[in-house]
């Protein structure tokens, strides 16, 4: 199983594309930690957007869903970025 999902983000604290490159880099080293694979898919030229693609492959849906959950959690928890839309697709 292959858990795609993709979270569009709006970056509070950022006020040039340096500092949204600092508040990614630091986001996209913590969802790494989760064993999944991250990377910024959108808005580069604007600095309080960005897409973040983020997957993790797993034998069943169970696993997915709990790691991808915790990535989503991490990303709420965090007070510079508000989750704007979540889109998730399955692919086996």
């Amino acid at each position: 199983m292959l858990l795609y999902v993709e979270v569009d983000c709006k970056i509070y604290d950022a006020h040039s594309l340096k500092e949204k490159r600092h508040i990614l880099k630091r986001l996209l080293h913590q969802l790494k930690r989760l064993n999944i694979s991250v990377s910024e898919l959108d808005h580069q030229d604007l600095w309080q957007r960005t897409l973040l693609g983020l997957v993790t492959v797993a034998n069943s849906h169970v696993p997915c869903e709990r790691v991808i959950d915790q990535a989503i959690q991490l990303l709420d928890r965090d007070p510079r970025v508000e989750c704007l839309n979540i889109d998730r697709e399955w692919y086996e």
